[in-house]
């Protein structure tokens, strides 16, 4: 894949369906961590790496008054942490790094087949057991049917 153009656009992960599923999960996401006022720090990069760790993705908030520029701080929380920045919107950033035993978004490493447990076979039904029902109970009832009298209507 050839390099992007737009240097803002370095930090992105490749435009793939996992970025799309990831970017579609992000949405409903709330910011987990937030970068404020000394910009990326020590702590931030903790946090960061302890949330990726639980959740595998986050939505990281760069605040206003932070030295850095949202791109820069973007490359540099997916540097330091190993992760990877699905989306930039605003000040929002999606970060993303596989769970290392239960990936959500991905699938795992598949296993060798020695490793893989067999699972048995299901007997399939031959005769279907739902019965038709007669054509007699399956019309619909007309449209003044079921009123006793007259329909008023009060105000």
């Amino acid at each position: 894949m050839p390099a992007p153009t737009n240097p803002k656009k370095r930090a992105l992960m490749a435009s793939t369906r996992l970025r799309k599923t990831l970017r579609a999960a992000g949405h409903h996401l709330s910011p987990v961590v937030q970068v404020g006022k000394e910009g990326v720090t020590e702590a931030v990069l903790r946090q960061l790496d302890d949330a990726l760790g639980t959740h595998e993705l986050v939505k990281v908030k760069i605040g206003t008054e932070t030295p850095e520029d949202r791109f820069e701080a973007a490359d540099r929380l997916g540097a330091e942490t190993g992760a990877q920045v699905a989306q930039i919107l605003g000040r929002t950033i999606l970060v993303y790094r596989r769970h290392p035993e239960k990936p959500r978004y991905e699938a795992a490493p598949a296993r060798p087949a020695a490793e893989a447990p067999e699972r048995p076979t299901r007997a399939r039904a031959t005769k279907r057991t739902s019965a038709r029902k007669s054509t007699a109970a399956r019309a619909k009832p007309t449209r003044g049917a079921g009123r006793s009298g007259p329909r008023t209507r009060t105000r």
